[in-house]
């Protein structure tokens, strides 16, 4: 069956850095553009980076912009979302998914980003 497992959250001081993780299995992953989303508390899911295949294009929103580098590698089923310059409002829980033709959401990797 399709399963998305998200991991690499932690707790981090603003201006730090953390690497996040996407493991997908039951699909043909290197067929699918992915994508990371998160959700503060209280607020909706957002969209904020996609990768495409194969090529790898990227695109994000501009809250991560310049802070935030999409990455995948096809022949492991992983995505990454490198995450640097971290600020307090980028606290959320974060999750992967397919861009495009979304499938069950995995159980996410928190954030917290506070000093």
């Amino acid at each position: 069956q399709v399963q998305l497992v998200e991991s690499g959250g932690g707790l981090v001081q603003p201006g730090g850095s953390l690497r996040l993780s996407c493991a997908a299995s039951g699909f043909t992953f290197s067929r699918y553009a992915m994508s990371w989303y998160r959700q503060a508390r209280g607020k909706e899911r957002e969209l904020i980076a996609v990768i495409t295949t194969p090529g790898g294009s990227t695109n994000y929103a501009d809250s991560v912009k310049g802070r935030f580098i999409i990455s995948r590698d096809n022949a492991k089923n992983m995505m990454y979302l490198q995450m640097n310059s971290l600020k307090p409002e980028d606290t959320a829980m974060y999750y992967c998914n397919r861009y495009g033709s979304r499938v069950s959401w995995g159980q996410g990797t928190q954030v917290t980003v506070s000093s």
